[in-house]
Protein backbone atom coordinates (compact mmCIF):
# COMPACT_ATOMS: atom_id res chain seq x y z
CA UNK A 1 0.00 0.00 0.00
CA UNK A 2 1.35 3.44 -0.98
CA UNK A 3 1.94 5.78 1.96
CA UNK A 4 -0.36 8.81 1.93
CA UNK A 5 2.68 11.09 2.11
CA UNK A 6 3.78 9.68 -1.24
CA UNK A 7 0.56 10.60 -3.04
CA UNK A 8 0.93 13.83 -4.97
CA UNK A 9 -1.33 15.96 -7.15
CA UNK A 10 0.36 18.32 -9.65
CA UNK A 11 -1.46 21.15 -11.43
CA UNK A 12 0.15 23.71 -13.75
CA UNK A 13 -1.22 27.05 -14.93
CA UNK A 14 -0.26 29.57 -17.58
CA UNK A 15 2.04 29.53 -20.60
CA UNK A 16 3.42 26.53 -22.46
CA UNK A 17 6.83 27.00 -20.79
CA UNK A 18 5.19 26.62 -17.37
CA UNK A 19 3.25 23.58 -18.60
CA UNK A 20 6.59 22.07 -19.67
CA UNK A 21 7.99 22.77 -16.20
CA UNK A 22 4.97 20.96 -14.74
CA UNK A 23 5.61 17.92 -16.94
CA UNK A 24 9.15 17.76 -15.50
CA UNK A 25 7.87 18.16 -11.93
CA UNK A 26 5.52 15.21 -12.47
CA UNK A 27 8.23 13.14 -14.18
CA UNK A 28 10.83 13.71 -11.47
CA UNK A 29 8.38 12.93 -8.67
CA UNK A 30 7.18 9.76 -10.41
CA UNK A 31 10.74 8.54 -10.93
CA UNK A 32 11.52 9.25 -7.27
CA UNK A 33 8.71 6.94 -6.13
CA UNK A 34 5.86 9.35 -5.53
CA UNK A 35 2.46 8.32 -6.82
CA UNK A 36 1.02 11.15 -8.92
CA UNK A 37 -2.78 11.06 -8.68
CA UNK A 38 -5.41 12.63 -10.94
CA UNK A 39 -7.57 14.30 -8.30
CA UNK A 40 -6.51 16.62 -5.44
CA UNK A 41 -8.72 14.84 -2.91
CA UNK A 42 -6.71 11.62 -3.45
CA UNK A 43 -3.37 13.27 -2.60
CA UNK A 44 -1.59 14.15 0.61
CA UNK A 45 0.65 16.78 -1.01
CA UNK A 46 -0.65 19.25 -3.59
CA UNK A 47 1.84 20.91 -5.97
CA UNK A 48 0.49 23.99 -7.73
CA UNK A 49 2.80 25.27 -10.46
CA UNK A 50 1.52 28.81 -10.71
CA UNK A 51 1.20 31.73 -13.10
CA UNK A 52 0.83 35.41 -12.15
CA UNK A 53 1.42 37.27 -15.41
CA UNK A 54 -1.86 39.22 -15.02
CA UNK A 55 -3.89 40.29 -11.99
CA UNK A 56 -6.98 38.18 -12.90
CA UNK A 57 -4.74 35.10 -13.32
CA UNK A 58 -3.07 35.71 -9.97
CA UNK A 59 -6.45 36.17 -8.30
CA UNK A 60 -7.79 32.89 -9.72
CA UNK A 61 -4.69 31.01 -8.59
CA UNK A 62 -4.77 32.59 -5.13
CA UNK A 63 -8.42 31.60 -4.76
CA UNK A 64 -7.49 27.96 -5.44
CA UNK A 65 -4.55 28.08 -3.02
CA UNK A 66 -6.65 29.59 -0.22
CA UNK A 67 -9.17 26.76 -0.54
CA UNK A 68 -6.66 23.93 -0.05
CA UNK A 69 -7.95 21.80 2.88
CA UNK A 70 -5.93 21.93 6.10
CA UNK A 71 -5.27 18.18 5.99
CA UNK A 72 -3.34 18.58 2.71
CA UNK A 73 0.25 19.76 2.47
CA UNK A 74 0.74 22.49 -0.11
CA UNK A 75 3.78 23.24 -2.28
CA UNK A 76 3.65 26.32 -4.51
CA UNK A 77 6.05 26.62 -7.46
CA UNK A 78 6.12 28.68 -10.67
CA UNK A 79 6.10 32.44 -11.17
CA UNK A 80 3.72 33.56 -8.40
CA UNK A 81 6.15 33.07 -5.47
CA UNK A 82 8.71 35.43 -7.03
CA UNK A 83 6.17 37.92 -8.38
CA UNK A 84 4.08 38.40 -5.23
CA UNK A 85 5.59 36.43 -2.35
CA UNK A 86 4.23 38.93 0.18
CA UNK A 87 0.63 38.20 -0.82
CA UNK A 88 1.28 34.46 -0.90
CA UNK A 89 2.74 34.59 2.61
CA UNK A 90 -0.14 36.70 3.96
CA UNK A 91 -3.04 34.78 2.42
CA UNK A 92 -1.98 31.14 1.98
CA UNK A 93 -0.88 28.47 4.44
CA UNK A 94 1.78 26.75 2.37
CA UNK A 95 4.32 24.10 3.38
CA UNK A 96 6.80 24.62 0.57
CA UNK A 97 7.62 27.31 -1.98
CA UNK A 98 9.93 27.38 -4.99
CA UNK A 99 10.27 29.51 -8.11
CA UNK A 100 9.77 28.47 -11.74
CA UNK A 101 11.34 25.33 -13.23
CA UNK A 102 12.52 23.64 -10.04
CA UNK A 103 13.48 20.55 -12.06
CA UNK A 104 14.79 17.64 -10.01
CA UNK A 105 15.03 19.85 -6.88
CA UNK A 106 11.27 19.36 -6.46
CA UNK A 107 11.95 15.83 -5.19
CA UNK A 108 13.97 17.02 -2.19
CA UNK A 109 11.44 19.80 -1.52
CA UNK A 110 8.59 17.27 -1.30
CA UNK A 111 10.61 14.85 0.81
CA UNK A 112 11.28 17.63 3.32
CA UNK A 113 7.65 18.75 3.27
CA UNK A 114 6.47 15.16 3.78
CA UNK A 115 8.77 15.01 6.82
CA UNK A 116 7.01 18.02 8.31
CA UNK A 117 9.49 20.77 7.37
CA UNK A 118 8.55 24.14 5.88
CA UNK A 119 10.66 24.79 2.78
CA UNK A 120 11.28 28.12 1.03
CA UNK A 121 13.63 28.04 -1.96
CA UNK A 122 13.54 31.33 -3.85
CA UNK A 123 17.10 31.71 -5.12
CA UNK A 124 18.33 32.59 -8.59
CA UNK A 125 16.23 31.36 -11.52
CA UNK A 126 17.36 27.93 -12.67
CA UNK A 127 17.63 26.19 -16.02
CA UNK A 128 17.01 22.47 -15.44
CA UNK A 129 18.54 19.73 -17.54
CA UNK A 130 16.53 19.49 -20.77
CA UNK A 131 16.34 15.70 -20.63
CA UNK A 132 14.97 15.24 -17.11
CA UNK A 133 12.11 12.73 -16.76
CA UNK A 134 8.74 14.06 -17.90
CA UNK A 135 5.11 12.98 -17.94
CA UNK A 136 3.61 14.73 -20.98
CA UNK A 137 0.20 16.35 -20.68
CA UNK A 138 -0.42 15.25 -24.27
CA UNK A 139 1.66 12.33 -25.65
CA UNK A 140 1.32 13.71 -29.18
CA UNK A 141 2.68 17.15 -28.27
CA UNK A 142 6.26 17.68 -27.08
CA UNK A 143 6.77 21.03 -25.31
CA UNK A 144 10.47 21.90 -25.54
CA UNK A 145 11.76 24.97 -23.68
CA UNK A 146 14.58 26.44 -25.77
CA UNK A 147 15.51 29.16 -23.29
CA UNK A 148 14.49 30.61 -19.96
CA UNK A 149 14.30 34.32 -19.26
CA UNK A 150 14.42 37.08 -21.86
CA UNK A 151 16.21 40.26 -22.92
CA UNK A 152 13.19 42.53 -22.48
CA UNK A 153 12.33 45.08 -19.81
CA UNK A 154 8.72 45.90 -20.66
CA UNK A 155 7.22 48.47 -18.28
CA UNK A 156 4.18 46.29 -17.50
CA UNK A 157 5.85 42.88 -17.20
CA UNK A 158 6.43 41.13 -13.89
CA UNK A 159 7.48 37.77 -15.37
CA UNK A 160 11.13 38.76 -15.76
CA UNK A 161 11.28 39.04 -11.94
CA UNK A 162 10.46 35.32 -11.86
CA UNK A 163 12.14 33.99 -14.99
CA UNK A 164 15.29 36.14 -14.91
CA UNK A 165 17.87 36.88 -17.56
CA UNK A 166 18.23 34.96 -20.83
CA UNK A 167 19.60 31.42 -20.49
CA UNK A 168 19.51 29.43 -23.75
CA UNK A 169 19.97 25.71 -24.24
CA UNK A 170 22.50 24.66 -26.85
CA UNK A 171 21.24 23.67 -30.28
CA UNK A 172 22.55 20.15 -29.70
CA UNK A 173 20.65 19.82 -26.40
CA UNK A 174 17.39 20.88 -28.06
CA UNK A 175 17.94 18.46 -30.96
CA UNK A 176 18.60 15.60 -28.54
CA UNK A 177 15.37 16.37 -26.70
CA UNK A 178 13.39 16.58 -29.98
CA UNK A 179 14.75 13.21 -31.16
CA UNK A 180 13.94 11.63 -27.81
CA UNK A 181 10.34 12.90 -27.86
CA UNK A 182 9.76 11.87 -31.47
CA UNK A 183 11.01 8.41 -30.51
CA UNK A 184 8.40 8.34 -27.75
CA UNK A 185 5.57 9.04 -30.20
CA UNK A 186 5.32 12.84 -30.34
CA UNK A 187 4.15 14.26 -33.68
CA UNK A 188 4.07 17.96 -32.78
CA UNK A 189 7.03 19.87 -31.34
CA UNK A 190 6.41 23.17 -29.55
CA UNK A 191 9.58 25.26 -29.27
CA UNK A 192 8.71 27.54 -26.39
CA UNK A 193 10.06 30.28 -24.13
CA UNK A 194 9.18 33.78 -22.90
CA UNK A 195 10.51 35.11 -26.19
CA UNK A 196 11.71 32.59 -28.77
CA UNK A 197 13.19 35.33 -30.99
CA UNK A 198 15.93 36.11 -28.47
CA UNK A 199 16.96 32.43 -28.36
CA UNK A 200 20.72 31.97 -28.56
CA UNK A 201 21.75 35.61 -28.18
CA UNK A 202 23.70 34.57 -25.06
CA UNK A 203 25.45 31.59 -26.69
CA UNK A 204 26.18 32.75 -30.25
CA UNK A 205 23.20 31.00 -31.86
CA UNK A 206 19.78 32.13 -33.12
CA UNK A 207 16.25 30.86 -33.67
CA UNK A 208 16.61 30.47 -37.45
CA UNK A 209 19.65 28.24 -37.03
CA UNK A 210 17.85 26.15 -34.41
CA UNK A 211 14.80 25.80 -36.62
CA UNK A 212 16.87 24.56 -39.57
CA UNK A 213 18.49 21.93 -37.35
CA UNK A 214 15.15 20.77 -35.91
CA UNK A 215 13.69 20.43 -39.41
CA UNK A 216 16.64 18.27 -40.42
CA UNK A 217 15.66 15.63 -37.84
CA UNK A 218 14.15 12.60 -39.57
CA UNK A 219 10.46 11.83 -39.13
CA UNK A 220 6.97 13.09 -39.92
CA UNK A 221 6.15 15.90 -37.52
CA UNK A 222 5.21 19.57 -37.26
CA UNK A 223 7.04 22.31 -35.36
CA UNK A 224 5.25 25.22 -33.68
CA UNK A 225 7.30 28.28 -32.80
CA UNK A 226 6.18 30.11 -29.67
CA UNK A 227 5.75 33.83 -29.09
CA UNK A 228 8.47 36.14 -30.36
CA UNK A 229 8.90 39.87 -29.74
CA UNK A 230 9.26 42.10 -32.82
CA UNK A 231 12.48 43.86 -31.78
CA UNK A 232 14.37 40.57 -31.62
CA UNK A 233 12.83 39.26 -34.84
CA UNK A 234 14.26 42.28 -36.70
CA UNK A 235 17.81 41.01 -36.05
CA UNK A 236 17.16 37.74 -37.90
CA UNK A 237 14.14 38.56 -40.10
CA UNK A 238 15.28 37.33 -43.54
CA UNK A 239 16.96 34.23 -42.10
CA UNK A 240 13.92 33.41 -39.99
CA UNK A 241 11.44 33.77 -42.86
CA UNK A 242 13.61 31.41 -44.89
CA UNK A 243 13.68 28.86 -42.04
CA UNK A 244 9.88 29.06 -41.84
CA UNK A 245 9.66 27.81 -45.43
CA UNK A 246 10.45 24.26 -44.27
CA UNK A 247 7.39 22.05 -44.72
CA UNK A 248 7.68 20.79 -41.12
CA UNK A 249 7.15 24.27 -39.67
CA UNK A 250 3.60 25.37 -38.87
CA UNK A 251 3.00 28.59 -40.77
CA UNK A 252 2.03 30.29 -37.53
CA UNK A 253 3.50 33.52 -36.21
CA UNK A 254 2.75 34.79 -32.69
CA UNK A 255 4.02 38.36 -32.78
CA UNK A 256 2.65 40.65 -30.04
CA UNK A 257 2.26 44.30 -31.09
CA UNK A 258 0.64 45.45 -27.79
CA UNK A 259 -0.19 48.89 -29.25
CA UNK A 260 -0.42 50.53 -32.66
CA UNK A 261 0.78 53.85 -31.28
CA UNK A 262 4.51 54.56 -31.07
CA UNK A 263 4.17 56.85 -28.06
CA UNK A 264 2.43 54.10 -26.10
CA UNK A 265 5.02 51.57 -27.26
CA UNK A 266 7.66 53.91 -25.85
CA UNK A 267 5.83 54.13 -22.52
CA UNK A 268 5.61 50.33 -22.51
CA UNK A 269 9.38 50.14 -23.12
CA UNK A 270 8.81 48.07 -26.26
CA UNK A 271 11.79 48.59 -28.53
CA UNK A 272 10.15 48.73 -31.97
CA UNK A 273 7.65 50.85 -33.87
CA UNK A 274 4.25 50.02 -35.31
CA UNK A 275 5.78 50.28 -38.78
CA UNK A 276 8.52 47.79 -37.88
CA UNK A 277 5.81 45.37 -36.74
CA UNK A 278 4.12 45.80 -40.13
CA UNK A 279 7.46 45.25 -41.88
CA UNK A 280 7.92 41.89 -40.16
CA UNK A 281 4.38 40.78 -41.03
CA UNK A 282 4.88 41.89 -44.64
CA UNK A 283 8.13 39.93 -44.95
CA UNK A 284 6.49 36.74 -43.71
CA UNK A 285 3.34 37.14 -45.82
CA UNK A 286 5.35 37.84 -48.98
CA UNK A 287 6.82 34.33 -48.77
CA UNK A 288 3.93 32.65 -46.88
CA UNK A 289 0.58 34.14 -48.03
CA UNK A 290 -1.49 31.71 -45.90
CA UNK A 291 0.41 32.55 -42.71
CA UNK A 292 -1.69 32.47 -39.53
CA UNK A 293 -0.84 35.65 -37.64
CA UNK A 294 -1.57 35.91 -33.92
CA UNK A 295 -0.93 39.13 -32.03
CA UNK A 296 -1.52 40.56 -28.55
CA UNK A 297 -2.89 43.98 -27.60
CA UNK A 298 -3.05 45.66 -24.18
CA UNK A 299 -6.04 47.99 -23.89
CA UNK A 300 -5.94 50.96 -21.55
CA UNK A 301 -2.22 51.16 -20.84
CA UNK A 302 -1.44 54.36 -18.87
CA UNK A 303 -0.96 57.18 -21.37
CA UNK A 304 -3.10 55.56 -24.08
CA UNK A 305 -5.11 58.51 -25.38
CA UNK A 306 -8.31 58.08 -27.42
CA UNK A 307 -6.21 58.87 -30.50
CA UNK A 308 -3.66 56.20 -29.55
CA UNK A 309 -6.43 53.63 -29.19
CA UNK A 310 -7.70 54.58 -32.66
CA UNK A 311 -4.16 54.01 -33.98
CA UNK A 312 -4.25 50.50 -32.51
CA UNK A 313 -7.62 49.77 -34.09
CA UNK A 314 -6.34 51.06 -37.44
CA UNK A 315 -3.23 48.88 -37.23
CA UNK A 316 -5.39 45.81 -36.57
CA UNK A 317 -7.58 46.73 -39.57
CA UNK A 318 -4.50 47.27 -41.75
CA UNK A 319 -2.69 44.08 -40.75
CA UNK A 320 -5.77 41.82 -40.41
CA UNK A 321 -4.42 39.25 -37.94
CA UNK A 322 -6.12 35.87 -37.70
CA UNK A 323 -6.06 36.07 -33.91
CA UNK A 324 -5.95 39.10 -31.60
CA UNK A 325 -5.49 38.32 -27.91
CA UNK A 326 -6.99 41.37 -26.20
CA UNK A 327 -5.96 42.10 -22.59
CA UNK A 328 -7.01 44.90 -20.29
CA UNK A 329 -4.14 46.66 -18.55
CA UNK A 330 -3.64 45.66 -14.91
CA UNK A 331 -0.68 47.01 -12.97
CA UNK A 332 1.66 44.37 -11.57
CA UNK A 333 3.83 44.56 -8.45
CA UNK A 334 7.18 46.39 -8.67
CA UNK A 335 6.85 47.26 -12.38
CA UNK A 336 7.37 50.80 -13.74
CA UNK A 337 3.76 50.82 -15.00
CA UNK A 338 2.52 50.37 -11.43
CA UNK A 339 3.56 53.98 -10.73
CA UNK A 340 1.85 55.39 -13.85
CA UNK A 341 -1.54 57.11 -13.80
CA UNK A 342 -4.20 54.51 -14.66
CA UNK A 343 -7.12 55.10 -17.00
CA UNK A 344 -10.66 54.84 -15.64
CA UNK A 345 -11.72 51.16 -15.54
CA UNK A 346 -14.94 51.90 -17.45
CA UNK A 347 -12.93 53.32 -20.35
CA UNK A 348 -10.53 50.38 -20.30
CA UNK A 349 -13.52 47.99 -20.40
CA UNK A 350 -15.11 49.90 -23.28
CA UNK A 351 -11.94 49.82 -25.37
CA UNK A 352 -11.40 46.16 -24.61
CA UNK A 353 -14.94 45.24 -25.71
CA UNK A 354 -14.63 47.30 -28.89
CA UNK A 355 -11.33 45.73 -29.88
CA UNK A 356 -12.49 42.20 -28.99
CA UNK A 357 -15.55 42.61 -31.24
CA UNK A 358 -13.34 43.81 -34.09
CA UNK A 359 -10.97 40.88 -33.55
CA UNK A 360 -13.82 38.37 -33.61
CA UNK A 361 -15.12 39.76 -36.93
CA UNK A 362 -11.66 39.58 -38.48
CA UNK A 363 -11.09 36.01 -37.22
CA UNK A 364 -14.38 34.85 -38.70
CA UNK A 365 -13.60 36.51 -42.03
CA UNK A 366 -10.14 34.94 -42.14
CA UNK A 367 -11.52 31.49 -41.32
CA UNK A 368 -14.26 31.72 -43.96
CA UNK A 369 -11.54 32.00 -46.61
CA UNK A 370 -10.48 28.42 -45.72
CA UNK A 371 -13.83 26.85 -46.69
CA UNK A 372 -13.16 24.30 -49.43
CA UNK A 373 -9.47 23.89 -48.53
CA UNK A 374 -8.18 20.32 -48.76
CA UNK A 375 -5.03 18.97 -47.17
CA UNK A 376 -3.40 17.06 -44.34
CA UNK A 377 -4.38 17.66 -40.73
CA UNK A 378 -2.60 16.35 -37.64
CA UNK A 379 -5.19 15.47 -34.99
CA UNK A 380 -3.54 16.23 -31.67
CA UNK A 381 -6.26 16.44 -28.98
CA UNK A 382 -9.74 15.30 -28.03
CA UNK A 383 -12.51 17.86 -28.47
CA UNK A 384 -15.98 18.07 -26.98
CA UNK A 385 -18.04 14.90 -27.09
CA UNK A 386 -17.18 12.55 -29.94
CA UNK A 387 -14.86 14.97 -31.75
CA UNK A 388 -11.18 15.56 -32.33
CA UNK A 389 -9.21 18.77 -32.70
CA UNK A 390 -6.30 19.03 -35.08
CA UNK A 391 -4.13 21.54 -36.94
CA UNK A 392 -3.41 22.06 -40.59
CA UNK A 393 -0.12 23.38 -42.00
CA UNK A 394 -1.02 26.94 -40.93
CA UNK A 395 -1.89 25.81 -37.39
CA UNK A 396 -5.57 26.49 -37.99
CA UNK A 397 -7.72 24.66 -35.41
CA UNK A 398 -9.65 21.95 -37.24
CA UNK A 399 -12.50 19.86 -35.82
CA UNK A 400 -13.87 16.54 -37.06
CA UNK A 401 -16.89 14.89 -35.44
CA UNK A 402 -17.33 11.19 -34.70
CA UNK A 403 -13.78 10.14 -35.65
CA UNK A 404 -11.98 9.68 -32.34
CA UNK A 405 -9.75 6.91 -33.73
CA UNK A 406 -7.74 9.46 -35.74
CA UNK A 407 -5.86 10.87 -32.74
CA UNK A 408 -2.15 11.26 -33.54
CA UNK A 409 -2.65 10.70 -37.27
CA UNK A 410 -2.11 12.85 -40.35
CA UNK A 411 -5.37 12.70 -42.33
CA UNK A 412 -6.45 14.37 -45.58
CA UNK A 413 -9.44 16.60 -44.82
CA UNK A 414 -11.73 19.17 -46.44
CA UNK A 415 -12.95 22.31 -44.64
CA UNK A 416 -16.77 22.50 -44.87
CA UNK A 417 -17.67 25.20 -42.34
CA UNK A 418 -15.98 28.10 -40.57
CA UNK A 419 -16.40 29.64 -37.13
CA UNK A 420 -14.46 32.49 -35.53
CA UNK A 421 -12.24 30.10 -33.54
CA UNK A 422 -12.08 26.91 -35.61
CA UNK A 423 -12.77 25.13 -38.90
CA UNK A 424 -15.13 22.15 -39.28
CA UNK A 425 -13.94 19.41 -41.63
CA UNK A 426 -14.81 16.11 -43.23
CA UNK A 427 -12.54 13.22 -44.24
CA UNK A 428 -11.65 12.96 -47.92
Amino acid sequence: MVEMSKRVYVKSFGCSANLADGEVITGCLSEAGFEVVDEPQDADILVYNTCAVKSPTENRVMDILRKVPEDKRLVVTGCLPLINFERLQNEVGFDGVAGPAPGSEVVEILRRVAAGQKVILLGDASKPDLCLPRVPLNPIVSIVPINYGCLGNCAYCCVHFARGKLRSYSVDDVIERVRCDLGSGAKEIWLTSQDTACYGRDIGANLAELLRRVCAVEGEFFVRIGMMNPDHVLYILDELVEAYMCSKVFKFLHLPVQSGDDNVLGLMNRHYTAQEFKTIVGAFRKKIPQLTLSTDVICGFPGETPEAFEETKQLILDVQPDIVNVSKFFSRPHTPAEKMVALHPDEVNRRSRELAELAKRLSFGKNRSWIGWEGNVLFDERGKGESLMGRNFAYKPVVVKGETSLLGQFVKMRVVKAFSTYLETEIL
